[in-house]
């Protein structure tokens, strides 16, 4: 494990949207939170780490050149998102907490120096969960308010820097923050020394939709997160049941107990699990007498499943009845009136879950019947909507039963995080580093974009990984 002294603050700074005569960053902005955000609320910040291999990095480098022009861009992109600079409040008068951007408003950035070695830390192996917390700064929130970003910049000497952005969940979720990462990149790789006060311009996919007539609350969901959060506030956490602050960790052990690793499946490893699955599915169809039922095998389906199958298997033993596992549904690409755009900035993902026996995950087909179980999930919503029976699963989560494990996932294969190039070249590694926090799986795309791979972010305890490992690349050589 890396020494706690490894990482040496340099400089906290605040970061304000450039400001001219004619920007919108001159004026007050406010943008009101949909019952798709407020289901978030108290939830810990989204942690994610971006390690980008520069050798061409000394320390004299980093601060006359490559700093400098991430400060400048990145100034020049919060003016197209200017919520990230603004806070959550939730004023008197107000039935919902909002976002509130006034000129004066900035970004929080540390920049700061690691000893620690890059390549352990950018690397898949088994290291302290702990190891990645130096590099994650803290969200500011109290009571009454709570920053939408933070961000810290960590130059390794001579082997590269990394990128931290730590967000409010209720403020924006993965597809925005992806969306602002990419956007900041873009100025920064084409930013002329030359032409400061001419940033480049974003690309239409890069400027963010802030209109909240697109977001229809159907099911009426918008009081019943309100409610939640509120009773959670006043009963459980003895506060204010306006308090804006969250929760530190989501279930699960304490980070310290934990490890952390990266595991990947090719493009070839999906196919063969889409074929064990098939296999072990036929069998039970056989078995049923029932050869009608068809699986919607997706990469998502497949990954989950077999990840799910694996850690449960990993954990035999430790007294868990049932398993529940939440995942979330981008609602940009789906076909809802009104359209909503794939710009969107805010949360809008429809919650489901799947809900298993701890005993199915060590039966000879548990694969395949956990496979079934996520693609029943998703094909429901295509015929019944996705909103439908969401008061029910609230309640649900609401009241797990004891020896429940609740397990979420993490970040998409469609965030194309690898792609964030700053003009010093892709990332080396991804990581979603707050699944300590909050018992999650984390995926992203491999980061050979091509092979149609996955990367799966697990944080268990050591036993459990050393047990998942194993199980894992086995899992992955036989029917």
């Amino acid at each position: 494990m890396a020494p706690s002294n490894s990482v040496k603050i340099l400089e906290l700074r605040q970061v304000a949207p450039a400001c001219s005569s004619t920007d919108q960053s001159n004026t007050e902005f406010t943008l009101p939170l949909t019952f798709m955000d407020v289901l978030w609320l108290k939830f810990p910040p989204a942690e994610s780490i971006f390690f980008y291999e520069l050798t061409e990095s000394s320390p004299t480098v980093f601060i006359s050149s490559i700093l400098p022009k991430l400060i400048t861009s990145l100034s020049r992109a919060l003016v197209n998102f200017l919520p990230l600079a603004g806070n959550l409040i939730w004023p008197q008068d107000s039935p919902k907490p909002l976002i509130l951007y006034t000129p004066n408003d900035a970004v929080s950035l540390t920049i700061a120096e690691s000893s620690a070695d890059f390549g352990r830390l950018s690397s898949n192996e088994i290291r302290e969960a702990i190891e990645l917390h130096p590099y994650t700064p803290e969200l500011c929130i109290s009571d009454t308010r709570a920053s939408v970003l933070a961000l810290q910049i960590t130059l390794f000497p001579n082997k590269g820097f990394c990128i931290s952005f730590v967000t409010h969940h209720a403020a924006l979720d993965g597809k925005t923050t992806a969306m602002f990462i990419k956007a900041w990149a873009h100025i920064c790789k084409h930013l002329e020394p030359a032409k400061i006060d001419q940033p480049p311009l974003l690309p239409a996919d890069l400027i963010p939709s802030f209109d909240r007539s697109v977001i229809k609350d159907v099911a009426g969901l918008e009081t019943e997160h309100l409610n939640y959060w509120l009773v959670m506030n006043e009963v459980f956490l003895k506060s204010n049941p306006r308090s804006l602050k969250v929760l530190p960790n989501i279930g699960g052990p304490d980070p310290s107990d934990l490890v952390r690793a990266t595991f990947e499946l090719s493009r070839e490893d999906i196919k063969f699990l889409r074929k064990k699955v098939q296999s072990q599915f036929d069998r039970i169809l056989k078995e049923d007498r029932d050869e009608t039922k068809q699986l919607h095998l997706s990469t998502f389906v497949l990954t989950c499943a077999y990840t799910l199958a694996s850690m449960m298997k990993a954990r035999v033993g430790d007294g868990v009845k049932k398993v529940f596992f939440l995942f979330s549904v981008d609602l940009r690409s789906r076909s809802l009136d009104p359209p909503i755009p794939n710009t969107y900035f805010g949360n809008c993902i429809a919650s489901q879950h799947v809900v298993a026996e701890a005993r199915i995950f060590t039966e000879e087909n548990g694969l395949a019947m956990i496979a079934e179980k996520f693609s029943e999930i998703i094909k429901g919503m295509e015929s019944r909507g996705v909103f439908e029976g969401a008061r029910e699963r609230l309640a649900e989560l609401a009241s797990l039963e004891p020896g429940t494990q609740c397990l979420g996932v993490a970040g998409s294969t469609r965030f194309d995080f690898y792609r964030s190039d700053f003009g010093w070249g892709e990332p080396e590694k991804v990581e979603i580093a707050s699944i300590d926090r909050t018992n999650s799986v984390s995926l992203i795309e491999s980061r050979d974009g091509m092979t149609g791979g996955v990367e799966i972010g697990l944080a268990l305890k050591r036993h459990e990984m050393e047990t998942f490992a194993s199980l894992f690349v086995n899992g992955l050589k036989d029917y």
